[in-house]
C-alpha cells in the first residue's frame, strides 16, 4: 500500500508541478503593462450584437436598456435578443426598446443553438462585426467603439475584460477572484507573452464573415472553447482588452457553483478530446497558440490544484516527512501565482472569510469529476443552476 501511495505521489506531483509552473509563468508576465489602446478607427463598421437569453426574464430588459446607451451610431448596430423560454410580456418589452427578438424553442437549449439561429436569420454579408454578451451583462458606453477600433486595426477576435457586478456571498466572492486570476493568467499574461487570449463566453467580438461560416460547427454548451479551437486552427490571434469592462453576475451558492463547474469541466474535457487529434499537425506547423491551448486544458481544475498539494503533503508528512517538502514548495508556488494575478482591491476582509468555503468547493469539484456525462449538451442559466 505504501508503495502504491509513493507512485501516486510522484505522478500527481509531476502533474501539479507542471500545471503550477505554467500558471506562475503567465502570472509573472501579466505584471507587465499592456497597451490595450488602438488608434481611432478610420471607419465605423456595421455591428450585430447578440444576447442569447434562456429564461432570463429577470435580467434581460435592464441589460439591453443599459447597452442601448452606446456612443456608437445607432444606425450601424443592431441589438438582437435570442429569446428562449421567456414570456411574451418580456419579448414585447424588448421590442418596445427597438430591439429585434428572435424566438427559439429547443428541446436541449444551448447558447450555440441560439447563435446559429441568429446567423441563419441574418445570413452572410449583413454585418462586419458580431459581438456576444450574456443576458445579465452590462458594459461601458464605448464598448462598440473599442471593438470597432480593434477590428479596423485588423484584429478579428477580441475578448473584453469580464468582471463582477454585485454578489457579496462568499461563493460569489471566490468566483469573482477566480475570474480575475483567469483574466490575468489566461488573458493578459498570454497576450503580453505573444499568445492568444482565452475566450470567456461573453464580452467577445469576431469578424462577422468568419463567425457566420464557423458557428455552424459549434454545438455544445462550451461554445467559447469550440470557437477558440476553430480560431487557433486558422491561426487567428485573439486579443484581450483589459480596460474594456463587461460586468457579469456571479453564482452565489455552493449548489450553483457545483452545477456551473460541472458544466465547465465537462466542456473542457470534451473539447480536449476533440482538439488532441490536431495537435501533431499544430506541432509540425509551429502553431504555438494551438499547442498552448491543449496544454492549458490539461491543467486540473483550480480547486484540485489547491487541495491536492495539501492532501498529499499531509499524507506524506506521516509516511515520510521529507517527501512532504516538495508539496509545500509547489503550494507556495501556487500561492505566489494567485497572489500576483489577483488584483489588490480584492484582498478584503470578506475575501479572507470566504476562504473557509474552499474545503467544500474542493469536495464538490472532486464529485464533479465523476458526474460529467451528458452535462455538456444543454444550457442552464445561473438562476436555474442555483436552484437545482
Amino acid at each position: 500500500m505504501e508503495k502504491v501511495i509513493s507512485i501516486l505521489d510522484i505522478i500527481f506531483f509531476l502533474l501539479i508541478f507542471l500545471s503550477v509552473s505554467y500558471l506562475l509563468f503567465f502570472a509573472i508576465f501579466s505584471q507587465k503593462k499592456q497597451d490595450s489602446h488602438y488608434r481611432p478607427a478610420r471607419k465605423k463598421h456595421r455591428i450585430l450584437v447578440l444576447f442569447p437569453a434562456y429564461k432570463e426574464d429577470r435580467v434581460i430588459i435592464d441589460s439591453v436598456r443599459s447597452f442601448l446607451e452606446q456612443d456608437y451610431p445607432s444606425d450601424l448596430y443592431t441589438v438582437t435578443v435570442i429569446s428562449d423560454g421567456m414570456s411574451i410580456d418580456t419579448d414585447e418589452q424588448l421590442r418596445q426598446l427597438s430591439v429585434m427578438v428572435l424566438n427559439a424553442n429547443y428541446q436541449n437549449s444551448t447558447k450555440a443553438a441560439a447563435l446559429n439561429l441568429a446567423v441563419a436569420h441574418f445570413g452572410n454579408g449583413s454585418f462586419d462585426i458580431v459581438a456576444i454578451l450574456d443576458a445579465d451583462n452590462h458594459t461601458q458606453p464605448d464598448f462598440l467603439s473599442k471593438m470597432n477600433d480593434a477590428y479596423d486595426f485588423g484584429i478579428h477576435a477580441v475578448q473584453a475584460h469580464r468582471t463582477t457586478i454585485g454578489g457579496d456571498a462568499e461563493v460569489a466572492l471566490l468566483d469573482s477572484v477566480s475570474e480575475e486570476i483567469n483574466n490575468a493568467i489566461f488573458r493578459a499574461g498570454h497576450v503580453l507573452f505573444g499568445l492568444s487570449s482565452a475566450l470567456i463566453g461573453s464580452g467577445m467580438a469576431f469578424d462577422y464573415e468568419w463567425f457566420a461560416r464557423s458557428i455552424p460547427k459549434v454545438s455544445t454548451a462550451g461554445e467559447d472553447k469550440e470557437l477558440e479551437l476553430l480560431l487557433l486552427k486558422e491561426e487567428i490571434f485573439i486579443d484581450y482588452l483589459p480596460e474594456l469592462y463587461v460586468y457579469d453576475q456571479k453564482t452565489s451558492t455552493s449548489t450553483g457553483y457545483y452545477h456551473q463547474r460541472r458544466r465547465w469541466i465537462a466542456a473542457q474535457f470534451d473539447l480536449l478530446r476533440k482538439g488532441l487529434p490536431y495537435l501533431p499537425k499544430a506541432i509540425l506547423t509551429g502553431n504555438l497558440d494551438y499547442c498552448d491551448k491543449i496544454f492549458q486544458w490539461l491543467i486540473p481544475p483550480r480547486m484540485l490544484l489547491i487541495g491536492l498539494p495539501i492532501l498529499f503533503g499531509s499524507v506524506m508528512l506521516f509516511l515520510d516527512w521529507t517527501r512532504s517538502i516538495k508539496w509545500g514548495g509547489v503550494l507556495f508556488m501556487l500561492i505566489m501565482a494567485f497572489s500576483l494575478a489577483m488584483p489588490d482591491e480584492l484582498y478584503t476582509t470578506s475575501f479572507k472569510k470566504a476562504l473557509r468555503k474552499l474545503p467544500l468547493l474542493f469536495l464538490l469539484t472532486v464529485i464533479n469529476l465523476f458526474r460529467l456525462r451528458g452535462v455538456n449538451k444543454k444550457f442552464i442559466h445561473k438562476r436555474q443552476e442555483e436552484k437545482e
